[in-house]
């Protein structure tokens, strides 16, 4: 994929190269992860937080982990496509900067957790957050377990919906 502007190609390689850094942490932190623990255990960090190895065949909060395997490819199609898609909008609009941070995110978090499949079959989780106010929503109050390609695509969402709200409050020219 080309940008067909070359000034507009230039100015998307900052944004290249922040979903790069986060790949690379996400990428990081789930292999030290995979090899101190082994899967289901956990250690506490403080009243409310552990880390745990957990391997996540669906998507976020488990969606379709017991799906038979299809959705290991499905999920990785899915990712793949979403690359491209943001790739194209990044070499569109790399000068919006809110927007472009927030789809580079998403970018980097993305290709986190298609490279776990493509390895592992499955997302290597390890951020296990518990509240007893939970309790009625998650199994012992444990919210989910998430990695930091999920922290970093939920940063890009969070920062999509900023921009739309912001762009909408401009007055329309």
């Amino acid at each position: 994929m080309r940008c067909a502007n070359p000034h507009k190609a230039a100015s998307l390689w900052p944004w290249l190269t922040w979903a790069l850094l986060l790949f690379v942490a996400d990428q990081l932190s789930k292999a030290l992860i995979l090899g101190a623990y082994q899967l289901g255990e956990a250690t506490p960090v403080t009243g409310f937080f552990n880390l745990v190895r957990a391997h996540n065949s669906g998507a976020a909060f488990s969606f379709l982990a017991d799906a038979g395997g299809w959705q290991r490819w499905g999920f990785i199609a899915f990712g793949l496509a979403a690359a491209l898609f943001i790739v194209w909008q990044l070499c569109q609009h790399p000068g919006e900067k809110l927007f472009a941070f927030a789809l580079s995110s998403i970018l980097g978090g993305a290709i986190g957790n298609v490279v776990d499949r493509l390895q592992h079959g499955y997302v290597v989780d390890f951020l296990d957050f518990h509240w007893a106010f939970l309790a009625g929503l998650f199994h012992g109050g444990h919210f989910p377990a998430f990695n930091l390609a999920d922290c970093a695509i939920t940063i890009g969402a969070i920062g999509l919906i900023l921009d739309e709200l912001l762009r909408a409050r401009r007055p329309q020219a």
